[in-house]
């Protein structure tokens, strides 16, 4: 009787740890494609990423670099200070967006230029994404919004 109580046992662990083992994995599977890695210009200009990959960018938008051509393509370069990368996205951009300028945006680097999907803009004087922030003080160029 104990040994049929033992073999119960181990079979009741062995399955539980079978499902949360595929559990695991298709949690991973169904986020595959909706985790988007944050990456600076400086870092972009480094190691440059796959094609096929979608990661968000952020920086500053480029003083003078902002170009609306034909249609609705619009064309402009995000910087850190260390590094510079064009960007193009077809859409309409969010009302606050401007040159000096904080931004991010998510879309695909091919052939030495970010295709964006979607541009985010500062909501406010004082916001600017963490990571934003982080990558201006590495380059030595962010002043924070009070002047210190």
């Amino acid at each position: 009787m104990k040994s049929l109580k033992k073999k119960r046992r181990i079979q009741v662990i062995a399955i539980a740890a079978t499902l949360l083992v595929i559990a695991t994995g298709l949690i991973g599977y169904a986020m595959r494609d909706g985790i988007n890695f944050f990456r600076s210009p400086s870092q972009i200009m480094a190691e440059p990423p796959v094609p096929s990959e979608v990661f968000r960018i952020g920086g500053l938008v480029e003083e003078g670099s902002l170009k609306r051509g034909e249609g609705a393509t619009i064309r402009f370069n995000v910087t850190d200070g260390g590094a510079v990368v064009p960007v193009t996205f077809t859409g309409v951009l969010p009302d606050l967006f401007a040159e000096n300028q904080g931004m991010v945006g998510t879309g695909t680097y091919e052939n030495g230029i970010f295709h964006a999907t979607e541009i985010l803009a500062k909501h406010d004087e004082d916001y600017m994404p963490r990571e934003v922030i982080d990558s201006l003080k590495e380059q030595g160029v962010y002043q924070a919004p009070d002047g210190s």
